[in-house]
Formats: structure tokens, C-alpha cells, sequence
């Protein structure tokens, strides 16, 4: 507890609070959802907002060891829940500056809500908001960093929420026909990858969305098309957001849409949860951190289609954001992410190189893409992705500008970084994206072709469930596996194609990762590294539909 009154202390930035102005900070917007010619105005000063505070952890997670020793829920929490004394200065301040504190969050989370009026919280956290209107409504802005009492400082490692601009954008791609043009249905392509012959039952797939919905007659019809049985899919309101479809298969219901039916399909028995959330860097962390400590779903696998670049983010929004997908590992789960749909730059216009993030984390699956030509379990050519000569896109990947190069990563002949704090290298592993051998879906009563990296993360994380599934185990924080596995039988290499600045080799690659799945591979690889670590889960059992995924060896490219 602070030595003396809060608002008597001397006021410290946050470290990692500070935010760009929004008028030169367009390299995150939705492209629904583009700020133009914006006005600035001020928040009416009554509204009421809540905000996320993110207090430190009792313990740290140790991230050398972090996917070694799984943890329950229950041993997470207690070693690495929040800090009781944290939680406390907060709400004392919160009392302080009359803010009002929600009903406590699980400790594991560690995040404490408040909420106040506009002008509670410009003075509790020393900022100004601005509302900028534009054509697609107003947002809540601010710029520079938050101001604490110097007491409260070490306690709180974020504050999320004062500032409400769209935070990412979902990385999928509608396919325009053109001559030469593929598609496949995901059973399709998971045959070619050679996917397990099994029942998912008893996974849960956890998929976050920051925006849109889905209507269930619609995975009735797509899923009875396919003669296979509907999914359960659940979807969960997180930060007061819910399924709301918008009868645009090109918006976000396109994103929802593609996660679900990819990886329903593929993963034919396990349950779906779709955590739905404001598209902001609060709403996002807030699915997560609800996703991964979701004690009544227990998802093994959490897919993620959405990200923006590194540079969009505040430090305290990365270092949050890759907290949470720290304490996913610790607790067994795996999390896949989409790369990014614009090449190497990631969609910035400043000449330089970028990786997306949540993808460039560490602790995740980052998800490229391929251009995929099969036939059954026969692949006649996988090639990088890149369609950007018919402005259709093309693979992310690249090198962190924030995150260093993992042990994991140390023999793969990552590219050197351009910042001396990154080194990380994006993607990790790929599967069909080319919207041009994209993925037949059916979104908002319209059959129609997607494509882009938002559908390999689905794509793998059914692969994962299978593997789950089949395994007895779950695969949990995977990559150190991935890159240890036999390579030239664990996945196509991708040999052929670039992203911009980087281009396809043998091995490890800024475009492909270590290439698309060799599935029943990947299954045994993932089976060897976890024996010993059970979780529940039925005997494996082939699909009630009587589909197969495929059974025979892909030659190594």
C-alpha cells in the first residue's frame, strides 16, 4: 500500500504506455474501418468507459521452462495468479479516484476492471481522450503516456481501454475468379496434408474474433453439404461483444465464418468455442487471457486470425498480449496465429520490413501461406503465396523487430534483425492461403472462395486437435518440437516463390516457416514429446461421417 495518498505522489509515465497520435498512426486500421478524414472533437466527459488493468504476477513464468512442466489451472494460479498486494493498491487507488471496481476476474488473469467517466479517468491516469469521428462512427483516442503515482507504477503492467481505435484486422482474402483459378474444401486440403484418420471428440478449439458472426443455418448448410456432422460451437461474450452477423460475406463475418468451417471440418468431433471481443488492444488481450483461463471449456488449441504490425502496438500491449500466450504454454495449450496477408513489409508504408503480431510472439504458431496444387493425397506444387501482382495479397514473414531469436530457432538461419532487440523469426510453419487455391466456405447464406493466412491458423489448429486427440495428450507449447522433428518427413518443404524481401530455400524460411504438415508426421512427432504429460481424452476413433484425411507419404519436395 502506497506511504501516502496517490494524488499527492509525484506522477511517472507507464512504462510502455506511450501512444502514437492517431492521425499519423494508420498502419492498424480495419479495412472497414478506415479513419479518413477525421475530426477531432472532445469525449463527452460523462460517458462511462472500463478499463483493463494488468497487474503483475505473483511469480513470473519462467519462459526457459515455459511448455515443460504442464500446470493446472489451479497451480497456475496459485504460482502465477495475480499479486494479491498489486491487486490491492489498485483497487486503493481506484477507491482514491472514485472509480468503480468490477467483479473480480480469476487471478490468473490478472486483470482488474474499472470503470469511471471520462473525466474519473483522464485525472486517475493522467491522459487526455479525444473522440474522432468518421465515417464509421467515433472513437475514443489518446496520445503520449500514461501518468501514475510513483507508488503505483510497479504494480500495474498495462491499462487498457482509455483508447478504443480498431487494434487489428482479420488476414483473409475473397478469391476474385480468374482463369487457372483451384478451390478445395478444407477436408480437401487436410487430405493432402495427410491429416490424422480420427475422431477429434473430447478437444475443444478456442477461436477468437474481433468482430462479426455467424448464423447457424449457415454451418447447417455448409457442414450437411459436406456430409459431415454440424459442430457444437459455443460462442462466449467477452468485454460485453457477442455474435452479430452483418450480412457481408467480405467483412468480418468472412473471418468468422472461415475459422469455424475450417476448422470444424478438419476436426470433425471436437467442440468450438468462439470468444467474441471488441476489436481493440483491450478486447483482444481480454479474449485471450478469457480463452486460456476458460476453466469450464478448457480449449487445448486457441486459433487466432487477427493481427496488425509490430509497430501499430504500444510496448505495454505486446508485452500483455505475449504474457498471456506465455501462460498458455505453461498450462498446455496451444495457440496458432495467421502471419499476415501483405507480404514483408505487413501492409507498412515506410520501406522497411515488418512481421505481424500476435503472430510474432514466441510463445505462438505463427501461420504462413502457400499457393497449393493436389489432387487427393498427391501435391503436384506448393509454392510461397504471393499474389500481389494481382493485388490479391501475399504471405507474411519476416524477422521481430521486438521479440529476440528463441533457443528453438538458433540453428534455423534466421535473418538477422534490423533492431538488435528482435531476432525472432515469422512464420513457423504454412498450409494452402492462395486465394486463388483458396477454401470453399459458405458465409452469409452465399457460397463463395476465401483464402489469405486467416485460414492456415484454423487449418493447424485442427491438425493439432486430431493430434490431441489421437496422441492422448495435448501437443501444448509445440514449437521446440517442431523445429527438433525430421524436417524432410515432417513437413513439404517450400522451395519455390517470395514474399518481397524474402524468398524460399531449403529448410526454414521468412515465407513458409519449416513448410506445410505432413500431418500423420506431425501427430507422431507431437506423441513423442509429450508421452508423460496426459490429459483426458477418449480413444481416438475414426470420423462418424467415415471421411479420411489420407494415409500415404507426400514425397519431400
Amino acid at each position: 500500500m502506497p506511504t501516502s495518498r496517490f494524488a499527492e505522489q509525484t506522477r511517472v509515465p507507464l512504462p510502455g504506455s506511450d501512444r502514437k497520435p492517431f492521425s499519423t498512426e494508420g498502419n492498424n486500421r480495419l479495412p472497414f474501418a478506415t479513419p479518413a478524414k477525421t475530426s477531432t472533437q472532445v469525449t463527452p466527459k460523462g460517458e462511462h468507459v472500463t478499463v483493463s488493468v494488468i497487474v503483475r504476477r505473483k511469480n513470473p513464468i519462467d519462459t526457459a521452462t515455459v511448455g515443460g512442466t504442464r500446470l493446472s489451472h489451479e497451480e497456475f494460479e496459485a504460482q502465477h495468479g495475480a499479486d494479491p498486494d498489486s491487486v490491492a493498491a489498485v483497487k486503493a487507488f481506484a477507491a482514491e479516484f472514485n472509480l468503480q471496481v468490477e467483479p473480480d476476474l480469476p487471478a490468473s488473469r490478472c486483470t482488474v476492471q474499472l470503470t469511471g467517466s471520462v473525466t474519473q479517468l483522464e485525472k486517475a491516469f493522467g491522459t487526455t481522450l479525444e473522440s474522432r469521428s468518421t465515417k464509421h462512427g467515433k472513437l475514443r483516442v489518446r496520445q503520449g503516456p500514461l501518468m501514475l503515482p510513483q507508488e503505483l507504477v510497479p504494480h500495474i503492467r498495462a491499462v487498457l481501454g482509455l483508447d478504443n481505435r480498431p487494434q487489428a484486422k482479420p488476414h483473409f482474402r475473397v478469391a476474385s475468379p480468374r482463369a487457372g483459378s483451384v478451390s478445395y474444401s478444407p477436408v480437401q486440403v487436410a487430405e493432402a496434408y495427410q491429416f490424422p484418420s480420427v475422431s477429434a471428440a473430447g478437444q475443444t478449439i478456442g477461436i477468437i474474433e474481433l468482430g462479426g458472426g455467424y448464423e447457424t443455418s449457415d454451418l447447417q448448410t455448409y457442414f450437411g453439404g459436406l456430409g459431415l456432422t454440424v459442430p457444437t460451437v459455443t460462442a462466449v461474450s467477452v468485454d460485453k461483444a457477442t455474435n452479430v452477423p452483418g450480412g457481408d460475406p467480405t467483412g468480418a463475418d468472412g473471418e468468422v465464418l472461415l475459422d469455424i468451417e475450417v476448422a470444424g471440418a478438419v476436426a470433425q468431433g471436437a467442440a468450438l468455442a468462439v470468444y467474441f471481443a471488441p476489436n481493440t488492444d483491450q478486447g483482444f488481450l481480454d479474449a485471450i487471457t478469457t480463452a486460456v483461463h476458460d476453466t469450464s471449456r478448457k480449449p487445448s488449441v486457441i486459433s487466432i486470425s487477427w493481427g496488425g504490425p509490430e509497430s501499430s502496438w504500444t510496448q505495454q500491449s505486446l508485452t500483455a498480449m505475449d504474457s498471456a500466450c506465455q501462460a498458455a504454454a505453461a498450462l498446455g495449450i496451444s495457440i496458432t496465429v495467421a502471419a499476415g496477408d501483405n507480404g514483408s513489409d505487413d501492409g507498412v508504408s515506410d520501406g522497411a520490413n515488418h512481421v505481424d503480431f500476435p503472430a510474432s510472439s514466441p510463445h505462438v504458431l505463427a501461420c504462413g501461406g502457400t499457393a497449393l496444387r493436389a489432387s487427393g493425397t498427391s501435391i503436384s506444387s506448393e509454392t510461397v503465396w504471393n499474389e500481389t501482382a494481382s493485388n490479391e495479397g501475399a504471405t507474411g514473414g519476416g524477422v521481430s523487430d521486438v521479440f529476440p531469436l528463441p533457443s528453438w530457432q538458433e540453428n534455423s538461419n534466421v535473418p538477422a534483425p534490423t533492431v538488435s532487440a528482435g531476432g525472432r523469426g515469422v512464420p513457423d510453419v504454412a498450409g494452402d492461403a492462395d486465394p486463388t487455391t483458396g477454401y470453399n466456405v459458405r458465409v452469409d447464406g452465399q457460397n463463395t472462395v476465401i483464402g489469405g493466412t486467416s485460414a492456415v491458423a484454423p487449418l493447424w489448429a485442427g491438425l493439432i486437435a486430431l493430434a490431441n486427440a489421437a496422441n492422448g495428450t495435448s501437443a501444448g507449447f509445440l514449437n521446440p518440437t517442431l523445429y527438433a522433428a525430421n524436417e524432410s518427413s515432417t513437413f513439404h518443404d517450400i522451395t519455390s516463390g517470395d514474399n518481397g524481401a524474402f524468398t524460399a530455400g531449403p529448410g526454414w524460411d521468412a515465407c513458409t516457416g519449416l513448410g506445410s504438415p505432413v500431418g500423420t508426421a506431425v501427430a507422431a512427432a507431437l506423441r513423442s514429446s509429450t508421452a508423460g504429460s496426459p490429459t483426458p481424452a477418449p480413444p481416438a476413433t475414426p470420423p462418424a461421417n467415415g471421411g479420411t484425411h489420407g494415409k500415404h507419404h507426400h514425397k519431400h519436395k
